[in-house]
């Protein structure tokens, strides 16, 4: 799937983010890990803002996300949070930022659409300061065998509706990248990855 389909995809569902916002069923998955982000942080693919009420209010924040409809869904969210919020419009695949630039980088329910999930784990390796966090949320391949073959079976037609894959292994694509693991925690059978990382 080219990017701009994508992006058109991501720009339709704008308005069911900001409605989830309200009824966040992942909110206490988001909170244990989000919670212990600090300094300057980056969020990619930042959508509706769904992690702001996560977040302490000394941090500040700059979120990306390349779907213009998006960003106008977490910039009138964020005038309810009191740290510091910048977002650009910016592809994470294409964006480049300085070396050590970040003191922690966010990624949550993202990696399900990156071309090229582990470059982009690389780049967060080069983008957060050595002493600094790599925090993920992501969905992927269930542990539960038949869920795990309904997610396969699905695969094609969730990527095709909203360019979602359903069947990624977070784990082992962490595993192939430079960040290195120091926590996993699995929930909703499996299908769920909350993962600690830090630069490898």
């Amino acid at each position: 799937m080219n990017r701009q389909s994508l992006i058109k995809k991501f720009d339709k569902q704008a308005e069911k983010y900001d409605k989830r916002r309200r009824h966040d069923q992942l909110y206490s998955f988001r909170q244990r890990i989000f919670q212990e982000a600090t300094g300057k942080v980056l969020e990619v693919a930042i959508g509706s803002g769904l992690n702001y009420p996560c977040y302490s209010r000394d941090i500040e924040l700059t979120g990306v996300d390349f779907s213009h409809e998006m960003l106008k869904t977490a910039e009138r969210a964020a005038k309810d949070f009191p740290f510091q919020t910048t977002l650009l419009q910016k592809d994470v695949e294409i964006v480049e930022f300085d070396e050590n630039s970040f003191d922690t980088i966010i990624s949550s329910t993202s990696f399900c659409a990156y071309q090229k999930p582990v470059a982009v784990l690389n780049k967060f390796q080069k983008w957060c300061k050595p002493e600094g966090k790599i925090l993920l949320l992501e969905h992927g391949i269930s542990t539960n065998k038949f869920l795990a073959g309904m997610q396969k079976m699905v695969d094609p037609l969730a990527l095709r509706v909203v360019g979602c894959h359903q069947n990624r292994n977070i784990s082992a694509i962490v595993e192939k990248s430079n960040v290195e693991p120091i926590r996993e925690e699995r929930y909703l059978a499996g299908s769920l990855y909350l993962i600690w990382a830090k630069p490898g």
